[in-house]
Parts: C-alpha cells; structure tokens; sequence
C-alpha cells in the first residue's frame, strides 16, 4: 500500500480538506499533518522562533500549532517517517486559486515544495472558488472525481517527474456538463494591483489591513496560461522546477561583471 501525506494552508478543518481525503482514502495509507490555523499566503516559509508542537486530532491526523505548511511536512517527513519516506505528497485542495506569480506567495504551493526538496513526488492542488466564504456550502465532486482519477493514474504507474520539480494543479469552478478536461500549462503573468487599506482603530491608530486581487493576467508568447485554461473550463497542470536560476542571462551576467574589473 502506498504512503500518502497531505497538508493545506487554509486549516486542518478545511471542507476541501476533507474532500480530498475522502476521495482518495482508499488509495493508501493517509497521514495527514495541517495547520492549526489558516496560513494562506504565507510562503515557504519554516518556524524558527516558536515551537511546535503536534494535536492529535485522530489516528493518523494531526494539526501542527504555529506551523505552516512547509513545517508541517518538514516535521512529517522527520518526525512521523521513520526509515520509509511517502511515496506521495499532496498539499491542498486549497480554497481559490494558485496560479502565476501567486505560487510564490501561496502556503499550498509551498507544502509541495518542501516535498519537492526531498525529491519527493509531490502536488499542489487548488480550486478555484468565487467567494472563500462560501466554502462550506460548496459542492466538490468535481475536483474529487478530478483528483482521484490523477492521484490514482500516478500511483498505478509513475510520476511525471524528477528531481526537485512539483506539479501545480487548478481545478475550475464549473458544472460537470461544462468541465473540458486537463491542459497541460505555463504560468501565467499575474498583474497585481494596490489593495491595501487604510483603517483606524478606536484609539485613532492606523493600521492596514490586505485585500485579495482580482485574478488578472496576461498571456506569455505560448499562449498556454494556467489562468487561460482554467477560465475556459479545463483543469490546468504546470509542472513547476525549484532551480529559480536564470540560465539565459549567465553569459550576459559574466560579461557584465567582466565589464566592471
């Protein structure tokens, strides 16, 4: 039986949690280690100047205080794994979307990252939502029947990839008669706006507070965006590598640096 750890960024009692868990719960063995509270946006970011520290909320569930994604499966991987690490970790489903530049920010993406570190086969998976809000009243049999069938084909054969890559996955927020299937996407170039606002408090101190930003993009030479494809109904896939280096501007970099002796 396969070894399957998952962790989110928007809490252990997230809906779209147990969603996940229960369509694949018969796939393998689950452990599950998620934030104690919501850590959306937090990026990859570790613990240092806390401890912390596992709830046992159930056999093989636990919530992590003052964790984040990324500690929650650093601290599995080193805590709860002995000698046998999992054979697949999925971070999600997340409540909205992660898709361009926000995987930089996001606390789902980052999860599979930390897997991805391991060289651990290892998936973010989001959905896109209109209203967070409105979560809990939200149907996900779509994104089940999407993620069963994806979790299940990359059990039964192999993963897509090697080394320290993860696969970024974007369900739409569509009907089943309207779904169109899966493309396989670039990230797309996401345009951020100004959403911070200002506000007082009863002592007449400033302080602000961040909003969300529309999802605004525009499309790279391909035309292959992840926004694109989810927007038009198909779920979106982008393999997504660590190695952030710039490999086309070495050359001009040494030249540059040359210039300067």
């Amino acid at each position: 039986m396969k070894n399957i750890l998952i962790t989110n960024d928007d809490g252990f009692n997230s809906p779209a949690l147990e969603a996940l868990i229960d369509c694949i719960s018969d796939l393998g063995k689950i452990m599950v280690v998620a934030p104690a509270s919501e850590k959306s946006a937090c990026g990859h970011g570790l613990t240092l100047t806390k401890p912390l520290r596992f709830v046992k909320i159930k056999d093989d569930f636990y919530k992590l205080d003052n964790g984040t994604p990324s500690d929650c499966i650093y601290l599995a991987l080193n805590a709860l794994y002995d000698n046998i690490l999992p054979d697949l970790i999925i971070s999600g489903i997340n409540l909205g979307s992660n898709m361009g530049e926000d995987v930089t920010y996001s606390g789902t993406v980052a999860g599979a990252m930390e897997g991805a570190i391991r060289e651990i086969p290892s998936i973010a998976i989001s959905q896109l939502l209109d209203d967070k809000n409105l979560a809990y009243e939200y149907d996900f049999s779509l994104a089940k029947e999407i993620v069963r069938n994806l979790i299940k084909d990359i059990l039964d054969s192999t993963f897509p990839l090697q080394g320290r890559k993860l696969l970024n996955v974007n369900i739409p927020q569509v009907k089943k008669d309207r779904y169109k299937g899966i493309k396989i996407t670039e990230l797309g170039y996401r345009i951020y706006g100004n959403d911070a606002h200002i506000h007082r408090n009863p002592r007449g101190e400033e302080y602000y507070w961040l909003g969300l930003h529309p999802l605004i993009w525009e499309e790279r030479e391909g035309q292959n965006s992840d926004f694109k494809a989810v927007f038009e109904g198909y779920t979106s896939i982008t393999p997504i590598e660590l190695d952030m280096t710039s490999y086309k501007d070495l050359k001009a970099m040494q030249e540059w640096i040359e210039i300067k002796k």
